[in-house]
Formats: C-alpha cells, sequence, structure tokens
C-alpha cells in the first residue's frame, strides 16, 4: 500500500508539473495575476481617495460645529441679557411657555 501511495504521490506532481507547462495554464495564471494585480491597485486608490474624503469631512463637521457653538454661547448670551434687562418680560415669556408645553401635554393624554 506504501508504494501505491507513493506512486499517486508522484502521478499527483507530474500532473500539477504538466498543468504548470502548458501554455493555455500559463497564459491563464498571467492573465489572472494581472488581474488580481490591477484590481489590487484600484482598490488602494480608493481607499487613499475614501481615506481623503473621510478626513476632509471630519474638518468640515468640527468647523461646522464650533460655529454652532460660537451662535448657540451668543444666543445664550443675549438671552440672560435681555432676562436681565427686562425681568417681567422674561418671567411672562416663561409663563406662557409652561402653560403651552402643559397644554400640549394634557392634548397628547
Amino acid at each position: 500500500m506504501a508504494t501505491t501511495q507513493g506512486r499517486s504521490t508522484t502521478a499527483g506532481n507530474s500532473s500539477k508539473n504538466a498543468a504548470i507547462n502548458s501554455p493555455v495554464t500559463e497564459r491563464a495564471s498571467e492573465a489572472a495575476h494581472h488581474a488580481v494585480d490591477a484590481m489590487a491597485e484600484k482598490a488602494g486608490s480608493a481607499e487613499d481617495t475614501l481615506r481623503k474624503t473621510a478626513a476632509s469631512s471630519k474638518a468640515t463637521i468640527d468647523q461646522k460645529q464650533e460655529e454652532l457653538k460660537m451662535q448657540m454661547q451668543g444666543s445664550y448670551e443675549r438671552s440672560k441679557q435681555f432676562a436681565q434687562e427686562n425681568p417681567l418680560a422674561a418671567a411672562g415669556i416663561a409663563f406662557a411657555a409652561g402653560m403651552l408645553v402643559s397644554a400640549l401635554l394634557r392634548r397628547g393624554n
């Protein structure tokens, strides 16, 4: 049995060598290697583009976030100043807003 296994291994190696030496197989192998190389190159280019776009988007989002933060801070300062200058009007607005929210919550139930 050992010789049978040895012969089948040798036969398997000879068929592999025959396949490697075959011109059709050789061309198919080269075409496959070229296709894989071309896809790898395109994937690398796409990855670079994606990384650059993500970095640019992050910078834009950070900038917009900072602008919104400044606007909110300005709104807070203006509201605070209004409340200090007009305490009665501020209390009236707060009361009216509370009544409106309360009415809306009651209507929802």
